[in-house]
């Protein structure tokens, strides 16, 4: 039996995998658990294995390239057009398989570790501004129906905002004085969070080497692109060294579609991402 590649559909606690010959034939259909994946594996000989680029798909891929296989992640777009008749977990598999052979595939590099915490900090700080601008528009929501009004931002709530606590004069009963203050606890606490985050991230990119096509802020001194994208990872990774910092080359994409300027926020999307400290937000808002 030669196997030509295999397809692995990951799941929370279980795992379909297909295997191909070289004609296309399913010579291998198994469901494992993930314990059961791992020593199955280990004692296949080194396949061409595709997984789908999806949650917990970098854990895998780098698990089952220590064993010695040749393991290629596929954003799930490229390989819907090879899946057949209703869709379930074998099938996927076998899709898997099919586009992992072909020659012309785009593939999403396995992320190391390093890469991971990076892509968690930036992750975390996003969520926390978002919340940070619902926090504010809500205080200026409560400020507008007594007749109160500032400019949206968080530079205004923060210079305006002790003043109309601190104004007994201002058409505020006293429980909605008491919320007000609340919330401005609680703003005051997210953007701590927001500046611990970043200053984090600022320490990392200050760790790498600056970037030939990057230039930093000239308010915040961060590092931001001048091009909207970069080269591949797949390009790059035969230039790159072993001296090269955590999450050079992390990139997504192989070919910069014309005209593109802002990213996707899917996780099996090809996404653009900032150079030096690789932000999966529109290039606009990279490193603010």
């Amino acid at each position: 039996m030669q196997i030509t590649s295999i397809g692995i559909d990951l799941g929370k606690t279980t795992f379909h995998l297909v295997a191909l010959e070289e004609r296309g034939k399913v010579v291998i259909k198994q469901k494992f658990s993930r314990k059961q994946l791992f020593a199955y594996t280990a004692n296949l000989p080194s396949s061409l294995i595709g997984i789908e680029a999806c949650s917990g798909a970098h854990f895998m891929g780098a698990a089952l390239r220590d064993q010695g296989h040749d393991v290629r992640l596929i954003p799930a777009q490229f390989v819907k057009p090879f899946l057949k008749s209703n869709k379930n977990d074998f099938l996927d598999a076998e899709a898997i398989a099919e586009a992992v052979a072909r020659e012309n595939m785009r593939f999403v590099p396995i992320k190391t570790d390093d890469q991971l915490d990076l892509q968690a900090l930036h992750r975390v700080r996003d969520r926390l501004v978002h919340r940070r601008t619902a926090l504010i528009n809500q205080i200026r929501g409560f400020l507008l129906e007594r007749g109160i009004t500032f400019a949206k931002g968080p530079a205004n709530l923060r210079h305006q905002m002790p003043a109309i606590l601190e104004d007994a004069e201002q058409n505020l009963t006293p429980r909605l004085r008491s919320l007000l203050a609340h919330l401005w606890q609680e703003w005051k606490t997210l953007n701590s969070d927001i500046e611990r985050v970043s200053d984090e991230i600022d320490a990392i990119a200050g760790r790498m080497q600056p970037v030939s096509g990057c230039a930093r802020h000239p308010e915040s001194g961060r590092w931001w692109p001048r091009q909207p994208w970069r080269r591949s990872a797949m390009a790059q990774r035969s230039t790159e060294d072993a001296s090269s910092p955590p999450g050079w080359g992390w990139f997504r994409v192989s070919t910069p579609p014309a005209g593109r300027r802002s990213c996707s926020a899917s996780a099996n999307a090809a996404t653009f991402i900032c150079a030096a400290c690789s932000s999966t937000v529109p290039v606009r808002f990279c490193c603010a």
